[in-house]
C-alpha cells in the first residue's frame, strides 16, 4: 500500500481518533506547542467516557476541559513541568508532577520507569516519503513514540517540517486528524530596566564565537538584545526562540566556530512567533533532536565555550538555587537548568550562568536569602553554581568557600538588604 493510500486509511476525525485510548492509559503529550488542541479538545469532551486516563506533559499552554478537579478519576494531568495551565492544580492538589532532569526523560521511558501507553503529538504535512515531522517539540516524544501501543497525530500544515531526529513514518501511526488552525504563538517576556542591566553583565561576559544556550524569560532574552555586536555565535540550546531567530537573521550566530556538530543549530522544542515557525521549516542550518541529546551534559558540553543562561527565583548563600517552587508550592520544574547548568560547567571555556532580579514584591523580599524558603525544590546545587547575576553585579562561586560565596552574594543583592543579610550571615558564622 502506497503512503497515501495509509494516510486515508489513517485519517479520521479527533473524536474518533481518541478511541485508541483505553482505560488506564497513559498518555504523552510533548512540550509546549507540540500539544495537539484538536486531540485534546476531543479527549476533553469525552473524558467522562473513560477511567484512570493520565495526560502526561511539560509546559501546557492551553487550559483543557479534561484540566477539571471534578474529573480525576477519569482523566487527569501529571506535570512533567508546571504552567499557568497546571500550576492550579498542582497547589491544589490534584495535579501531580515527576521531578526529572529534562535530559534523562526519554531514558526513564526507555526504561519503563515513566509510562507512556499512547502518544498524542502536533506534526506537519506527510512529505513524499511517509515522512511527519515533530518539529515543534522531539524532546521525550521520540522515545515515547518507541514505547507506546499507538500513536496519534494532529497534522497541520502550520507545523514546520524541521531537519533532525524528530521525524516519524505513517506506518507508525495508528490514527490522525487534520487541522490548519495558527500555531499557538508565545510573546517575549516583558524587559525592564533591572533585566537590560543583568543582561548587559552576561552579554559582557560572553566572548566571540561562544555556543549559546538560552533559557526562557526576560533575562535570558535581555542578554539576547545585547549581542548584536557579537561574531560568530553558535547554538546548541533546548528551545529555540525568537531571541535565537533574531541573532541569526542579525547576522551573529553563524555556528562556524562551533567544534560540536560545526555549522548547526541544535535544539529540542520551539517556542516563539509564526515567523519562528516558518524560521524552522526545511532550514539547513537548524536540527530538532530529542533531548537527550540536546541536553545531555556530555554530550552538550563537547561544545567549546558553552555559555549557559538560566534564570531562577531564590538563591541561599551556599548558591542553592529554587527555580521551580515557592516553598512547597510547585510553580514550574526541573526542566534544562542543571542540565545546561553541568554542561557548561564541563565545557573548555563554558561558564553558567544563573540570573535573577536581586529583589521581588516591589523590592519588598530579597532573593539572595541566608537559607532557601522552608520547603523549596533545589534545581541547582551548590557544586554546581558558577556565575550569578543581578542588576546589582556578578559573583563567581564555584571552588569558593562557604563564606566566600556570602562574601560575594551579599555583594550582588539589593542595597536595602545587605546589612541584614549580613547579620544573618554571621549567625550563621558565615562571615
Amino acid at each position: 500500500m502506497s503512503v497515501q493510500a495509509l494516510y486515508q486509511q489513517k485519517r479520521m476525525s479527533a473524536a474518533d481518533a481518541i478511541r485508541v485510548v483505553k482505560n488506564g492509559d497513559t498518555i504523552v503529550v510533548p512540550t509546549a506547542v507540540g500539544e495537539p488542541p484538536s486531540l485534546l479538545t476531543a479527549l476533553s469532551e469525552a473524558r467522562r467516557d473513560f477511567r484512570d486516563v493520565q495526560v502526561s506533559q511539560i509546559l501546557a499552554v492551553r487550559k483543557y476541559g479534561y484540566l477539571d478537579p471534578e474529573t480525576v478519576e477519569n482523566v487527569r494531568h501529571t506535570a512533567y513541568f508546571y504552567s499557568g495551565a497546571t500550576r492550579p492544580g498542582g497547589k491544589d492538589g490534584w495535579v501531580d508532577f515527576i521531578p526529572a532532569y529534562f535530559s534523562e526523560m526519554p531514558q526513564l521511558i526507555n526504561r519503563g520507569l515513566m509510562p507512556a501507553d499512547v502518544v498524542f503529538s502536533m506534526a506537519s504535512p506527510m512529505d513524499e516519503h511517509g515522512f511527519f515531522s515533530l518539529a515543534l517539540a522531539a524532546d521525550y516524544t521520540m522515545a515515547a513514540i518507541e514505547r507506546a501501543r499507538v500513536v496519534v497525530l494532529e497534522v497541520n500544515p502550520n507545523v514546520p517540517f524541521a531537519n533532525g531526529d524528530c521525524h516519524i513514518h505513517i506506518s507508525q501511526v495508528a490514527a490522525l486528524c487534520e487541522s490548519d488552525d495558527p500555531i499557538l504563538e508565545v510573546g517575549l517576556p516583558k524587559i525592564g530596566p533591572v533585566q537590560e542591566a543583568i543582561g548587559k553583565y552576561v552579554a559582557d561576559m560572553i566572548p566571540d564565537g561562544a555556543t549559546l544556550q538560552i533559557g526562557y524569560g526576560g533575562i535570558p532574552d535581555a542578554v539576547v538584545m545585547q549581542l548584536t555586536d557579537k561574531h560568530d555565535l553558535g547554538i546548541h540550546t533546548e528551545m529555540v526562540g525568537d531571541g535565537i531567530m533574531s541573532l541569526v537573521e542579525a547576522g551573529v550566530v553563524t555556528n562556524r566556530k562551533k567544534n560540536y556538530h560545526t555549522g548547526k543549530m541544535l535544539a529540542t522544542f520551539a517556542l516563539g512567533s509564526k515567523k519562528l515557525y516558518q524560521f524552522m521549516h526545511r532550514n539547513p542550518a537548524l536540527e530538532m533532536h530529542p533531548v537527550d541529546f540536546t541536553n545531555d551534559p556530555y554530550l552538550a558540553g563537547q561544545n567549546d565555550n558553552l555559555h549557559a543562561i538560566n534564570a531562577t527565583m531564590q538563591i541561599d548563600f551556599l548558591g542553592q538555587c529554587g527555580s521551580e517552587s515557592l516553598g512547597s508550592i510547585p510553580y514550574s520544574g526541573t526542566g534544562g537548568q542543571s542540565d545546561f547548568v553541568r554542561a557548561a560547567n564541563r565545557s573548555n571555556g563554558g561558564k553558567a550562568f544563573i540570573v535573577l532580579p536581586s529583589t521581588a514584591k516591589d523590592d519588598t523580599i530579597s532573593r539572595i536569602v541566608p537559607t532557601l524558603s522552608a520547603g523549596t525544590h533545589v534545581s541547582t546545587s551548590k557544586n554546581d553554581i558558577n556565575y550569578v547575576v543581578t542588576e546589582f553585579g556578578v559573583a563567581q562561586l564555584r571552588g569558593k568557600t562557604a563564606k566566600q560565596r556570602t562574601e560575594a552574594l551579599i555583594g550582588i543583592a539589593h542595597p536595602n538588604f545587605r546589612g541584614e543579610l549580613r547579620e544573618a550571615a554571621k549567625k550563621l558564622k558565615l562571615l
